[in-house]
């Protein structure tokens, strides 16, 4: 608000199309015009107007007997529901020598016209008139000037130093503006980040953006900014969690991760024999268009929530689902040919980074794509209302070309080979009826299914317990679930049935080595599916190696023996 100085000065000035005086107290429909147009600004001054009762046109004070009630009055105006939107606005009493006056002043409307009763009312030099159709015009373009998406607005409570600047000066700044252009430029970082988007000098912050790009600590100021995987055992979230990460930190650093998740770990490329001489890769998920869905999500998300961008894997499909529904242009009917932005920054800035092409062709070749590797085409789903749901389904063509090649004898059918090598101790075949077998071999009943390493039949308060693999186990020992190390320990020496297949002994190596791994670990320390690492897995529970009841507690694998086969 201004001070007693200011305000004799606009007393003394002429009467223009930022100052209006008045000795009425009592004409509100008068106020109401006067602080709908100067809230309207239709020079572009972009400063406040001001309403001063209690002086002549000539700037001379008479003063007013300013009670309560007048106060409230003219307070009134902005929230009576005559002038919309609702105005900035600073109703005060001031005391000058020559007598009492009241201050009323006017702040510019971000999103104008601004209307008193349904009309628009305007400054035109010192006096006041309705709008006509180019002023409204003119300030309709101004409203659509100032609309800003939520990432370009000013990310309060930041300062400059919660951005990595040198991941702004030494990533970003030189894939956005060319060399030469930077070196000429003498700017502050804080006016180079404005330019771009990143930062509001009028309040001395970073934007939204400006924080999503560069935030040391994103999720104090955006706690929704960050990417969850989970890779679910089966077709639902009722299975086991095989995997799961959470991509977290600023954009600069998170959609490289991404990218390189989705082509080593996702797409799960690997070549399947198709002749004697030539071999085919395939992918389960394109990497190119897992890439895109993924990024389009991270884009068009409302960042305003707490909830992170979905990326669940199943055994089947792919599910990416992120806040916010569609956005502006774009609807139910003309989707994905029509497109909008619902964070500009963003888009331009992913755009720079190379991650996504704002040519509203993305979804489009997306489906192309995954039509080409067997995918069929992605299924979105538009009826979430304050969400969006991508699925990308599993392809099953690398199904298809392995199944070829084990007819053709260019591939074992690792199953059947799993299925058709268990053997007993001595190397007998087992068939159906003698599956279960104690550690020398017998063939166990109905009535001793359940006995310890000596044969000795375990009762109901043990029945339950992990079958010992040492004969120096006493009465009172405890189970190996309860000390798998002891268990592991102790069993060096046991006789087990020997591996199949190299793959089988290559997973419990792995397993030995890094007992916290999980499957999609395995898969890739192995080179191998998730499903034969699955395989794997099963065989070593049937036969002795890992605990066929519990195989993890608190994320360990129980490993029963660590047979000497795996170590030499």
């Amino acid at each position: 608000m201004l001070n007693k100085e200011d305000i004799r000065a606009l007393l003394h000035d002429l009467e223009s199309d930022r100052i209006e005086r008045t000795v009425s107290t009592t004409n509100i429909d008068k106020f109401g015009q006067a602080i709908c147009a100067f809230a309207n600004d239709l020079p572009g001054h972009r400063q406040p107007g001001y309403l001063i009762l209690g002086a002549d046109d000539d700037g001379r004070v008479r003063g007013v007997n300013v009670t309560d009630e007048l106060l409230k009055n003219l307070a009134g105006i902005r929230t009576d529901g005559n002038i919309q939107p609702q105005p900035s606005m600073v109703v005060e009493k001031v005391s000058m020598e020559e007598g009492d006056i009241i201050v009323v002043e006017v702040q510019p409307a971000i999103f104008p016209p601004v209307r008193y009763k349904g009309r628009v009312w305007v400054r035109v030099g010192p006096r006041k008139a309705i709008a006509n159709e180019d002023d409204e015009h003119r300030l309709l373009e101004r409203r659509a000037a100032n609309v800003k998406t939520f990432d370009s607005t000013p990310c309060f409570g930041a300062t400059i130093s919660d951005l990595d600047l040198q991941m702004f000066k030494h990533y970003y700044l030189p894939k956005a503006v060319p060399d030469e252009v930077t070196e000429a430029d003498k700017r502050s970082v804080e006016e180079q980040l404005q330019a771009l988007g990143f930062y509001d000098l009028r309040f001395g912050c970073p934007t939204y953006a400006g924080i999503l790009f560069f935030g040391k600590n994103v999720e104090r100021f955006l706690g929704g900014a960050y990417v969850q995987y989970v890779r679910f055992r089966g077709k639902g979230r009722a299975g086991e969690i095989l995997n799961e990460h959470k991509f977290a930190g600023n954009l600069c650093t998170i959609l490289p991760e991404l990218d390189t998740f989705i082509k080593t770990t996702i797409a799960n490329r690997r070549p399947i024999p198709v002749s004697s001489l030539r071999e085919e890769n395939v992918v389960d998920y394109p990497h190119w268009a897992t890439r895109e869905l993924l990024m389009n999500a991270v884009c068009h998300r409302d960042y305003t929530g707490n909830g992170p961008v979905q990326f669940y894997q199943y055994d089947d499909r792919i599910e990416i689902l992120n806040p916010g529904g569609l956005y502006g242009k774009a609807n139910a009917e003309n989707f994905p040919r029509v497109n909008d932005y619902r964070n500009l920054v963003v888009a331009e800035g992913m755009k720079v980074l190379g991650f996504v092409n704002r040519f509203s062709r993305g979804v489009l070749q997306v489906e192309d794509a995954l039509e080409e590797n067997g995918n069929g085409l992605p299924k979105f789903d538009l009826t979430l209302v304050s969400a969006f749901l991508v699925t990308e389904y599993r392809s099953l063509r690398g199904d298809e070309l392995e199944r070829k090649a084990i007819e053709l004898g260019l591939l074992i059918n690792e199953k059947q080979t799993l299925e058709s090598t268990k053997t007993d101790i001595d190397g007998r075949k087992q068939t159906s009826e003698d599956t279960k077998t104690d550690i020398d071999g017998r063939k166990l009943t109905s009535e001793d299914a359940k006995t310890d390493i000596d044969g000795r039949k375990l009762t109901s308060e043990n029945a339950k317990t992990d079958i010992e693999r040492t004969k120096s186990a006493t009465n009172n020992s405890k189970s190996a679930t309860d000390n798998p190390k002891s268990a592991t320990d102790d069993s060096k020496s046991a006789k087990l049935p020997k591996f199949p297949t190299a793959t089988i002994r290559d997973v419990i190596a792995t397993i030995i080595n890094n007992p916290k791994i999980n499957y999609v670990q395995i898969a890739d320390n192995l080179g191998v599916t998730e499903r034969t690492v699955a395989r794997a897995v099963d065989w070593l529970k049937a036969n002795g190696y890992i605990n066929p009841e519990r195989s993890k507690v608190k994320g360990v694998w129980q490993i029963i023996v660590r047979d000497k086969q795996t170590t030499e």
